[in-house]
């Protein structure tokens, strides 16, 4: 029988469809001369058979992964500062647009999207439990309150700031296991006519991509369009639209309104047909899924043992959180994988959680010319194509894994 618990919105039965086994902290990269011992929880996913949300069945503390030293910093990719930058214009032309509008981000990390709001002159607050990243924020001139949001976080900004025209959010809500006081926090905060807006990845894309590496510690909630409709109306809130994005494979923006305060656009209907269609949680789906997956695993360490039987140089590219699934799932090490180049400085000279492989600068990559390297940040793709060219000429090779393996 497989694994079931109880469903954090609903209280259904969430029946497990994937197991991945014991992983580690996935933005935990460790000193090589660290003696401490590693956290490890097992990645076990599933989806409730009564509102659909697929979740984890095995929360982890969420101090143990948004902490003082979280080395993410949102500002790191060029695309993702012009989306950003985006989203706080359409704000800024729409929803704050009235006489002292007020705008709150959950999970604000360097404050990459308030920037743009800060410098319109338009009040906000970023709210960011990760104190060194809130650190840039503040440097930044940005209000940032360091905390976790939740009820009681919302009334306290409520008592100084008043009410919010638009909350956002964005890879920040799939993160929050107690979504209950997220939501009751924003019905807290918001205004009578204002909008809960937030994007994070699209469980539909995860399923037609075969990306089982979206499936990390930090991803708690997988959302659908028809899993966010329950969860808003469990508040008294509606879904009232939704919009597909291309970023990080594959994402949706759902914005969310107090019941009965605004209309429903068509959008969101067309694509709750769509998700009932392709019937994403319905066990064929998942299982077909899980198939893929158990594929995409063995054909990656086949493909590495042979290239490195062979002598060829094989190196890993971005050591992004949801590379700890792909490593510690397939079993891959230093043995397999020379090293990962990333440009994160806080990564830099660590080695990748319960994998340990070396961390390197990309100076590194550049100097080496490895014959193969693997992109664990397939998500920026294009954005790394067109920046290493020069590996490419070279005769080097990217090893791909989402949908399937190749080499390109």
């Amino acid at each position: 029988m497989p694994e079931s618990a109880a469903c954090r919105v609903c209280g259904g039965v969430v029946v497990a469809f994937m197991d991945f086994g014991k992983q580690p902290i996935s933005d935990c990269f460790l000193p090589p001369e660290s003696t401490a011992p590693e956290h490890f929880y097992r990645l076990v996913v599933g989806a409730c058979e009564s509102c659909t949300m697929v979740q984890l069945l095995h929360e982890v503390p969420r101090e143990r992964m948004f902490h003082d030293h979280y080395p993410y910093h949102s500002s790191g990719s060029a695309r993702m500062r012009e989306h950003f930058r985006g989203v706080a214009e359409h704000f800024i032309g729409t929803e704050l647009a009235g006489d002292d509008a007020f705008i709150v981000e959950l999970g604000c990390n360097d404050g990459v999207m308030l920037a743009t709001v800060a410098e319109a002159g338009i009040r906000h607050l970023g709210v960011e439990p990760s104190g060194s990243v809130a650190d840039v924020t503040a440097a930044r001139g940005i209000r940032v309150r360091k905390d976790f949001f939740e009820e009681e976080t919302a009334r306290a900004i409520l008592a100084e700031d008043g009410r919010a025209a638009v909350i956002y959010a964005a890879n920040t809500l799939c993160h929050i296991p107690y979504l209950d006081s997220v939501l009751r926090g924003v019905r807290e905060l918001l205004a009578p006519d204002g909008v809960f807006v937030f994007e994070d990845p699209y469980f539909a894309d995860i399923v037609r991509q075969t990306s089982f590496d979206q499936m990390y510690d930090e991803h708690f909630y997988y959302f659908t369009a028809r899993s966010v409709a329950e969860l808003a109306r469990r508040h008294d809130l509606d879904l009232v639209g939704v919009e597909r994005l291309p970023v990080h494979g594959g994402e949706v923006r759902y914005t969310l309104a107090r019941a009965g305060a605004r209309e429903r656009a068509a959008a969101v209907a067309e694509l709750l047909a769509e998700e009932a269609a392709a019937e994403l949680t319905a066990r064929h789906t998942l299982d077909g899924f899980r198939d893929r997956v158990l594929k995409a695993r063995d054909d990656l360490t086949a493909l590495l043992r042979d290239l490195r039987s062979q002598g060829k140089d094989v190196v890993g590219y971005g050591a992004t959180a949801k590379s700890a699934t792909v490593l510690n799932y397939c079993g891959i090490g230093p043995e397999l994988i020379a090293y990962v180049t990333d440009t994160t400085p806080a990564k830099q000279g660590r080695l990748t959680p319960g994998s340990h492989i070396p961390v390197v600068p990309h100076q590194s990559f550049a100097d080496d010319g490895p014959h193969y390297a693997v992109l664990f940040a397939w998500n920026h793709a294009e954005e790394i194509m067109a920046k290493e060219q020069a590996f490419r000429d070279a005769g080097g090779r990217w090893i791909r894994y989402v949908p399937g393996v190749r080499v390109d």
